[in-house]
C-alpha cells in the first residue's frame, strides 16, 4: 500500500527489489522533507509513475518484469515524465549510450554510495524543482 503524496512535499520513487535498500534511503530522505514511495518491480514502478505525482524516479537497471531502462523508455512516452536516475551493477558503454539517449539524469554504479545518491537526488531536485527544494539552513 502506498500513502498518498503530500501536496507540498517532493516525492521520489525508489524502484529496487531490496526492502532494506528502500528503508535505508527512506531514512535518509524523509528527514529532509522528501517523501518516498517504493516499487519492487519495473511494472510496479511504471504503475506508480502513471498514477502518482512523482518528482524523480530512482530505478534499478535489473528488476523483475521490466528493467530500469525499459521503464524509462515507457516513461518517456508519458506526458510530464519525471527525471530518472538509473542504478546499474554492470556499466557497459551500450547502457551508458542508451541512458544518455533517453536523457537519464544520471547513471550510478552499484553498489551505490549513499552520499553520491543523495547528492545526485539533490542536484536533480534543485534543477527541476528549484522553488520547492528546501533551502539550506545557515
Amino acid at each position: 500500500m502506498v500513502d498518498a503524496p503530500h501536496q507540498n512535499r517532493l516525492t521520489v520513487l525508489l524502484a529496487n527489489e531490496q526492502e532494506r535498500w528502500h528503508q535505508t534511503v527512506r531514512t535518509l530522505l524523509e528527514p529532509q522533507g522528501v517523501q518516498t514511495i517504493s516499487a519492487r518491480s519495473g511494472r510496479e514502478a511504471l504503475h506508480l509513475i502513471e498514477s502518482t505525482p512523482v518528482h524523480v524516479a530512482v530505478l534499478d537497471a535489473q528488476m523483475p518484469q521490466l528493467g530500469g531502462m525499459q521503464v524509462i523508455r515507457l516513461m518517456r512516452e508519458m506526458h510530464n515524465a519525471p527525471p530518472a536516475i538509473l542504478l546499474a551493477g554492470d556499466l557497459t558503454s551500450h547502457l551508458l549510450r542508451e541512458a544518455l539517449g533517453m536523457h537519464v539524469f544520471s547513471v550510478l554504479s552499484k553498489p551505490v554510495d549513499l552520499n553520491v545518491l543523495l547528492d545526485t537526488l539533490a542536484r536533480v531536485l534543485r534543477k527541476h524543482y528549484e522553488s520547492r527544494w528546501p533551502q539550506s539552513k545557515q
